[in-house]
Formats: C-alpha cells, structure tokens, sequence
C-alpha cells in the first residue's frame, strides 16, 4: 500500500494490542490492513467534507465488524481496550489527513463492538 502522508506512514496502527497476547497478531495484521486502506482510500478519493470522510470511515468500521469473528475463532475479542485503540486510530487518521472537527464516535458509529 502506497501511503503518501508521512505522518500516517510511520504510525506504528493498533500498537497497544500488539503489545498485549490477548490480540492474535494475525488477526491484528487484518485489522491494520483495514486501516491503512481507509488511509488508501482517503488519499484517492480525496473526501471533501466530514459527510464524505465519514462514508469511509464507516465502510472501514464494517470491516473491522466482520473482523469480530476472526477475534472469536481466536479466542478473543474486541472489548473495551481494543474498541478504545480501534477509535483512536480513526480519529488518528482523521485528524492526519486535516479533519480536526471530526467526530471520533461518528467516525465508528457502525460499529458493532
């Protein structure tokens, strides 16, 4: 994935649950997959308002809804501290790519976690 925005590019995604072995790194790969093709997509289609970023940010909380499974079948799950960190990635990426008035729970609100 060819991220331009360097801030995003060095930004170490879901770094507190890698830390933690209650998240499968595996499934944690897939949940930093996700993340960086919002900011893939972000920077193609180049969101012109908050109503448009947010069409993004809540196909990519679908995901990590469908990723909710993956957690499972691992024995884990997303719960507070993964919900916590997931939200501050978006919000994270929001804000690197100029939406400081983003909503952090409207960036997430089609989550079912």
């Amino acid at each position: 994935m060819n991220i331009s925005n360097p801030q995003v590019a060095a930004h170490p995604f879901l770094k507190a649950l890698y830390a933690d072995d209650y998240y499968p790194n595996h499934v944690l790969d897939r949940g930093r997959e996700i993340l960086l093709r919002l900011c893939e997509r972000i920077e193609t289609e180049q969101p012109a308002d908050l109503a448009a970023l947010y069409v993004l940010t809540h196909a990519a909380t679908e995901e990590f809804n469908d990723l909710e499974a993956a957690f499972d079948e691992a024995g884990s799950e997303i719960e507070t501290v993964a919900r916590e960190e997931i939200g501050e990635q978006f919000w994270f990426i929001a804000h690197a790519y100029g939406f400081a008035d983003a909503d952090a729970e409207e960036l997430i609100s089609a989550r079912n976690w």
